[in-house]
């Protein structure tokens, strides 16, 4: 499994800790805890799925008397969907503020370095222009409301391959560039 691609055994873990919150919202932490370790996972586990849980605001902590418990936060759909917008805007500004550095600190690197800061970049505007392409479907799937951000990080994938090109190592740079962006596109048709 590639370090991209997403740990489906986190997801399982938050999945069954979610699910049996939800059929059991009276029962504090102890008593959760009890279910949960050690059928399904570690006491360690549990608590670092939980607390995940929490900072992605999917479930809230409540004391009572003394005691937690934790039930499915309200609106997560609407939650889910600003947090995605505001870190999608952010990183993209984000992203925008290095590259335009990049004219100045490319140069100066040495060709690993290049080879990794553009993949880092060229990966990462991928995603960027993921997270608008989900924000679109999610808020108005018959119209592109991101279309401005979508024509930007083209531009920006543009300057990126313009440095590349223009580098005189470029002969290297270029298809290390292009196998690792090869890894990242579809490699072949679902119905096979």
């Amino acid at each position: 499994m590639s370090q991209y691609e997403p740990n489906l055994k986190t997801y399982e873990r938050e999945r069954i800790v979610l699910e049996i919150i939800r059929k059991n919202p009276d029962l504090h932490h102890n008593a959760l805890m009890k279910l949960i370790v050690p059928e399904f996972m570690a006491k360690t586990t549990f608590e670092k799925t939980r607390d995940m849980l929490i900072d992605k605001e999917i479930i809230t902590a409540i004391t009572k008397a003394n005691m937690k418990f934790y039930t499915p936060s309200n609106n997560f759909e609407v939650k889910s969907q600003h947090q995605v917008e505001r870190n999608t805007t952010n990183y993209f500004h984000d992203l925008k503020s290095l590259i335009k550095r990049l004219d100045t600190d490319y140069p100066h690197k040495d060709i690993d370095e290049k080879i990794n800061m553009a993949n880092l970049i060229l990966r990462n505007l991928l995603q960027t222009d993921n997270g608008f392409t989900i924000l679109d479907a999610v808020k108005n799937p018959k119209k592109t409301l991101y279309k401005d951000e979508h024509l930007e990080i083209q531009q920006l994938i543009h300057k990126v391959f313009e440095i590349i090109r223009n580098d005189p190592h470029s002969e290297i740079i270029f298809p290390a560039i292009v196998s690792y962006l090869e890894f990242m596109m579809p490699q072949n048709s679902l119905n096979k």
